[in-house]
């Protein structure tokens, strides 16, 4: 039975190897159009929160699942009695340097996500990445206190539910207008798609990071 999977494998090989893949002519231009439904230059965007935007919703959704699971298996165990945090003076400097330039790249990837390359993941990844720092750096019950006097759970919930409601009126065939291709008002419903993407991903990374640090201390 080994020999015959062998012998398989071999015949596929040589498949590949000889045997050219078709490549299909299409009467048209995918990304033209992409452009043309989406209204935005940049397409990536317009399939992922448009004609993809079906598997987007859920993409969303379970990434709301995993930091829902982070606090599950978590909940129970002893938190560290001391978390030792960065003290010399560079690497704070650094650190919080480095936040600053993150959490501006994150605004600028979350607004203008639909002109250029971006989005809202990408976004929210910078503005994880800004309070990942600004967390190694400062006290873990000091970014407890911001986080809750800020709202940042209930802020998280309700950008996913508005994600949602928005993404499920866009599916029904309701769809604002494009405005004019280019310019940063423009693409309808997707640049609102992309904050609200930015902020869940951003608030969500925020909570994973301050349970991790709480419980793991700095890994």
């Amino acid at each position: 039975m080994k020999w015959i999977y062998v012998a398989a494998g071999i015949a596929f090989y040589i498949k590949m190897l000889l045997l050219a893949n078709p490549s299909p002519r299409l009467p048209f231009s995918i990304v033209e159009a992409v452009l043309e439904d989406s209204g935005v230059p940049n397409v990536v965007s317009g399939i992922i929160l448009r004609n993809r935007l079906y598997d987007t919703i859920f993409e969303v959704i379970v990434f709301t699942i995993a930091i829902m699971g982070v606090k599950f298996l978590l909940s129970n165990e002893r938190p560290l009695s001391q978390v030792y945090q960065f003290s010399d003076r560079s690497s704070i400097l650094l650190a919080r340097l480095g936040a600053t330039i993150s959490a501006l790249v994150g605004i600028e990837l979350a607004i203008r996500g639909h002109l250029s390359p971006g989005g809202g993941f990408a976004a929210g990844v910078a503005g994880g990445t800004a309070i990942g720092l600004v967390a190694m750096t400062s006290s873990t019950e000091w970014m407890q206190k911001v986080y809750h006097r800020w709202h940042a759970a209930e802020w998280e919930k309700v950008s996913v539910l508005v994600f949602v409601l928005l993404s499920i009126i866009t599916l029904a065939g309701w769809e604002l207008p494009h405005g004019k291709l280019g310019e940063l008002f423009s693409g309808g419903i997707l640049p609102i798609l992309n904050i609200l993407v930015a902020i869940k991903v951003a608030l969500g990374s925020w909570a994973a990071v301050l349970i991790f640090i709480r419980y793991r201390g700095l890994l």
